[in-house]
């Protein structure tokens, strides 16, 4: 991989010279989402594409980058077609690449509207610019109570007061927002549990709540900032302290910021992005 502060126009089209010949370069933004920090929050890699590779070749290309995620997008008219890949996997959702893409699109390729439409294995999501925060329209994971897995306890090195399961994840219940901070989780063990497991207690005066989130099962020990898990968050909260608009943090060392509201069967998820890197991928054509 290679980087290079080159326009974007010039690195597209030869995205599309590139598809007829041996040669193709893929533009690839960094850009650290949820929070207008550099080296804060959760850096995404963004990759538009003039067509779809092939799924081996997008699985590469973010096993290569090695970040938590990284997004590939097409525009087909007047939407995008989406889709997200770890290290290892591809996967149904995503928060923060999700905003990373919204910032590439908005800043990097002008786009004039306000509102972007995505179109994903999750179905339609939206991202609506407002000043300096995108927000994004995402559906609302539900959970229910469990009873607390050993293998859980164990992972975690501490006891939750509560726990609840949803489709992909554990959400772990804590007193305080200290207890979320000192956890120091046993990977190899939660590993085993094949769900995400998502920390979480109310906040002090900084925040309506707090958590953390730890994916080991898709090659993620802790994602720095998870927009996703707030799909289950907020209306967990929301039914807790009895409101609808939160101020969230997420406390891994890297941080991140959120502004959420509960609609209902959906969450608008809010966060500010910045740029890190804008560069390009060489792959030979076979």
């Amino acid at each position: 991989m290679f980087f290079f502060l080159i326009p974007f126009s010039k690195i597209y089209s030869k995205v599309s010279l590139g598809l007829k010949d041996k040669i193709i370069e893929i533009p690839i933004y960094i850009i650290d989402a949820f929070t207008d920090k550099r080296f804060s929050g959760n850096p995404a890699a963004v990759c538009p594409l003039s067509e779809w590779l092939e799924d081996d070749v997008l699985q590469s290309i973010a096993s290569e980058n090695n970040l938590s995620e990284t997004a590939f997008f097409v525009k087909d008219k007047d939407i995008y077609n989406l889709r997200w890949f770890t290290p290892e996997v591809e996967v149904d959702l995503c928060g923060h690449a999700t905003l990373a893409s919204a910032y590439v699109i908005f800043k990097h390729l002008n786009y004039e509207y306000s509102e972007i439409v995505f179109e994903t294995k999750s179905g339609r999501l939206t991202v609506k610019k407002e000043k300096d925060i995108l927000y994004m329209d995402f559906p609302v994971i539900d959970t229910s109570p469990v009873e607390i897995p050993e293998k859980l306890i164990q992972s975690l090195g501490a006891k939750p007061k509560e726990v609840l399961q949803g489709s992909w994840l554990y959400l772990a219940v804590f007193e305080n927002e200290s207890e979320i901070k000192t956890l120091n989780p046993d990977f190899s063990i939660m590993k085993k549990l094949e769900k995400d497991v998502v920390v979480t207690a109310k906040g002090n005066k900084s925040a309506d709540f707090v958590s953390r989130c730890f994916a080991p099962s898709v090659g993620i020990p802790e994602d720095p900032v998870t927009g996703s898990s707030h799909c289950a968050l907020v209306l967990y909260w929301s039914r807790k302290l009895k409101k609808t608009h939160f101020h969230a943090l997420q406390l891994s060392k890297r941080g991140g910021e959120l502004y959420c509201e509960y609609l209902g069967d959906r969450v608008i998820i809010g966060g500010k992005a910045v740029t890190f890197s804008i560069g390009r991928i060489t792959l030979e054509k076979e």
